[in-house]
């Protein structure tokens, strides 16, 4: 395809995925310029500093001139600015952003997108624990998926351009791209990232309040599995609030199977129903093999963790 795909991309949201969008979009060549806004002052003078694009003070101004707009900012808040800025995009753009919640998105933000743009809301399944505009890294999303939801049918010849278009933009910079239904997206996330994470806050925090256990114990003797449960529980908590609830309905589904199994376990473990254990553990390790088969983890020894240091 030709480069860049995009003349002008703007990035609304310079937190980590904003700021890597930046990086990306410049070291791959997806767009011929970056521009961007974020509601904080230090944040838009944090990203001049460092270089990251021509940053506005001025949401509708930093969107004007852009081919593809990418939300980057908190999922409750995307509705609302939507509001403040949609009518000074131009014809034809794209509209998109990187949410884990698609379905409240769409019902905030539609109402307030012109009929003279596109918009097809987007997930890259990327990210770290990290923010602000200094973590972001322009390899974030190499070899990553990224799930587009188009929040209207795109039948006419103009949606399919600009949902090719946008699909090319991920493509440049590392991205698997796939379509799907907006409902199947959030219902797939509460199962594979919303419930890990809501269970990683729990255990971090269950282990904080423990009466029981000095709180230095817990961190000198913390084992793999809790200093990975940590690394997911530092993550930004304004991010995965809005996560919660705005994606209840399909969190407390999945929650609730979740406790289902979880108190099978609990049955077995107070019976001594070993080989229940045993099939269950063995029906579970299957999973860890295929996610790395499909080419979206290591099997390096201790999850490739540095143990020299």
């Amino acid at each position: 395809m030709e480069l860049p795909v995009v003349k002008r991309v703007a990035i609304i949201g310079i937190g980590l995925i904003g700021s890597s969008l930046a990086r990306a979009a410049r070291e791959y060549g997806a767009a011929g310029s970056v521009a961007l806004y974020d509601g904080s002052a230090d944040v838009r003078a944090r990203a001049r500093e460092i270089g990251l694009g021509d940053v506005y003070d001025d949401v509708s101004d930093c969107v004007r001139d852009a081919d593809i707009v990418i939300l980057a900012t908190p999922v409750g808040v995307m509705g609302a600015l939507v509001q403040t800025f949609a009518s000074a995009m131009k014809a034809d753009a794209i509209l998109t952003d990187v949410g884990s919640v698609k379905k409240a998105v769409v019902d905030a933000a539609l109402e307030s997108v012109p009929d003279h743009i596109h918009f097809i809301p987007g997930h890259p399944i990327a990210g770290t624990e990290k923010s602000g505009p200094d973590a972001g890294f322009a390899s974030l999303f190499r070899d990553r998926w990224c799930i587009l939801t188009p929040a209207t049918e795109l039948a006419d010849d103009a949606g399919q351009a600009a949902l090719k278009r946008l699909s090319d933009f991920w493509t440049v910079i590392g991205s698997q791209v796939q379509v799907m239904d907006v409902e199947r997206h959030d219902r797939v996330l509460a199962i594979t990232s919303h419930l890990p994470h809501l269970i990683a806050f729990n255990i971090v925090g269950t282990a904080h309040d423990l009466e029981s256990v000095d709180q230095g114990d817990v961190i000198k003797f913390s084992a793999g599995g809790f200093r990975d449960f940590t690394r997911i529980a530092a993550s930004d908590p304004i991010m995965w609030r809005d996560v919660f609830l705005n994606n209840k309905d399909a969190v407390l589904e999945m929650l609730g199977r979740f406790n289902e199994d979880l108190a099978a376990l609990q049955r077995a473990i107070r019976w001594g129903e070993g080989e229940q254990l045993r099939s269950f553990f063995e029906r579970t390790r299957g999973i860890r093999q295929s996610i790395i088969d499909a080419g979206q983890d290591t099997d390096a020894d201790n999850f490739g963790r540095d143990t020299k240091k």
